[in-house]
């Protein structure tokens, strides 16, 4: 379970958004993490807390197959994503580097910026604590989930 406040992103955030090309010289992730985001929400390095949480709409990670895109994510501190839908490449490169994301068109309607949020992988409930209202997404299958717990795919392979 996680519970952090919500950046919230609008629909076909490509992972040029995400991570813009410039950056894809250096595999250095804290590297990454400092200009996540950075060419729609300048500062978002610099408002985003260790927990919070990305609500977006649809398509979310569309563009090209670079990992660096979920990774620049996870390492800026984020807990997880919530989203209408997926590009499923990303969705793929999320759960190898264990960022566990959701989907739940509910909750990215419902919630909004700035709301704070809880998570439970186990339930899939979904919990804007700021206005009480729960929306239910597919909980994480337990072999995503112990991916998640092992900070990636590479990880639960040991």
């Amino acid at each position: 379970m996680v519970k952090g406040t919500v950046h919230k992103y609008p629909d076909n955030v490509d992972t040029d958004v995400i991570i813009p090309a410039r950056y894809l010289n250096t595999a250095n992730h804290a590297e990454l993490a400092t200009h996540c985001m950075e060419d729609i929400d300048p500062d978002f390095h610099k408002k985003m807390k260790k927990g919070d949480i990305i609500v977006a709409g649809w398509n979310f990670g569309c563009g090209s197959s670079r990992e660096h895109a979920p990774i620049a994510i996870k390492e800026s501190g984020i807990s997880c994503v919530i989203a209408k839908t997926y590009a499923r490449i990303f969705y793929r490169n999320a759960i190898n580097i264990g960022l566990p994301i959701f989907e739940c068109e509910a909750a990215s309607d419902g919630i909004r910026d700035g709301d704070e949020v809880q998570v439970d992988f186990d339930t899939g409930l979904i919990s804007n604590l700021t206005t009480g209202k729960t929306y239910q997404a597919q909980p994480l299958p337990p072999f995503i989930q112990n991916i998640v717990n092992k900070g990636g795919l590479l990880n639960s392979l040991k």
